[in-house]
């Protein structure tokens, strides 16, 4: 039975609410100091605490941090880099903007991470940094893929869009990789409305990034002057506050949202639904909760179903080298990501999703197939 329009089940809701922000909002508002204020400061000082990180600094997105990475890389023509091929273009794009090369290494079939092997087969003396993606939050095979990395001496770059929360080793995304990018995205389970982060532990690299993104601006015998050309990809005051907020208790929400996905997983198991694999020594923040549907579901059917009963769903991501501009100019499709491409969907996860309902619609998409 299709369900009311006001009774949408969405992907995820926001963990902030207005009435947890208005002070702060207020005081901004009265102050006047809508930037560089003392709320970013105090999210990027949390940033670091929670994270580990020695440096943290906060941008518009994640795009813009991964962009930000590689220009301080000198990054340009010619140059390759390795990146995940299951994640958001965002990845590739932000390589191809500076004439770079995105290298696509596929991925394994369970974690939907990058495979050592693959990484270990596209290395050549062109390749100038690796992005490992945390495909959809999950951390798994983070410190594989370091080791490599640190053979060849090649920086990483961990494009943790989605990982805010998650951990390897006991060892939190944002102090793993030579430098790792955050996205606090509307979709992701710490919001700033739009922004995201970049983390590191190498000084040089940290006042370098403090210059560029401050249009390179630095302040010598009490003025500011400009020793390099930068950009603003500031994050306001505003967007911290609602950061800050949500910081703070973020391991609640990872620990309600892994909740969420066992009850999912206990009741598709039997259903022939295989979640992402998490491997044993990692805390998954359930950025987004993604199975592998059943062997001969057409997965779009199944979208298109559920959607029919005000139930949001899509696929798990993308596989970079089968969109059509990488298709086309590169030629690399790599097939692992291509599969999960066509064979994941993701489900909605959040604190007071009704995983019932949802499970019992898909057990009726299932029935109308018999």
């Amino acid at each position: 039975m299709v369900q009311s329009e006001h009774h949408m089940i969405k992907l995820i809701k926001p963990y902030i609410e207005y009435e947890e922000v208005v002070e702060e909002f207020k005081d901004i508002f009265e102050s006047g100091w809508f930037t560089k204020g003392r709320y970013v400061e105090e999210f990027k000082e949390l940033l670091k605490e929670y994270t580990g990180a020695k440096h943290a600094f906060l941008t518009t997105s994640a795009t813009t941090a991964l962009s930000m990475c590689l220009k301080l890389l000198n990054i340009g023509v010619g140059d390759e880099v390795i990146v995940s091929d299951f994640s958001f273009p965002a990845t590739a794009n932000v390589v191809e903007d500076l004439g770079a090369i995105p290298v696509f290494a596929d991925v394994d079939l369970e974690s939907f991470n990058m495979l050592p092997s693959e990484l270990e087969k596209k290395i050549t003396p062109k390749t100038k940094a690796v992005i490992f993606v945390d495909a959809l939050g999950n951390i798994s095979g983070i410190h594989a893929i370091k080791a490599i990395c640190q053979q060849h001496n090649i920086p990483l770059i961990e494009d943790a869009a989605c990982a805010i929360g998650s951990s390897e080793y006991g060892i939190k995304s944002g102090n793993i990789a030579d430098m790792t990018c955050f996205s606090f995205h509307p979709r992701k389970l710490l919001t700033t409305g739009e922004g995201g982060a970049i983390t590191t532990n190498n000084d040089i690299w940290a006042e370098r990034l403090e210059i560029k993104l401050n249009h390179g601006a630095t302040v010598k015998d009490g003025k500011i002057d400009f020793v390099d050309f930068g950009y603003n990809f500031r994050m306001s005051e505003i967007q911290a506050v609602m950061g800050i907020k949500q910081l703070r208790r973020l391991d609640g929400i990872v620990d309600s949202r892994l909740q969420v996905r066992d009850q999912y997983i206990r009741a598709l198991n039997p259903l022939g639904f295989v979640p992402q694999s998490i491997h044993d020594q990692v805390k998954y923040n359930v950025q987004s909760l993604v199975f592998l549907v059943p062997e001969g579901t057409i997965r779009d059917r199944l979208v298109e179903f559920l959607k029919m009963r005000n139930i949001e769903s899509t696929l798990g991501t993308y596989s970079l080298s089968g969109t059509t501009y990488y298709a086309k100019k590169y030629d690399t499709i790599q097939q692992n990501g291509s599969y999960l491409e066509n064979n994941t969907i993701t489900l909605p996860c959040y604190w007071e999703v009704d995983v019932e309902e949802v499970v019992n619609n898909i057990k009726e998409f299932y029935e109308q197939q018999l």
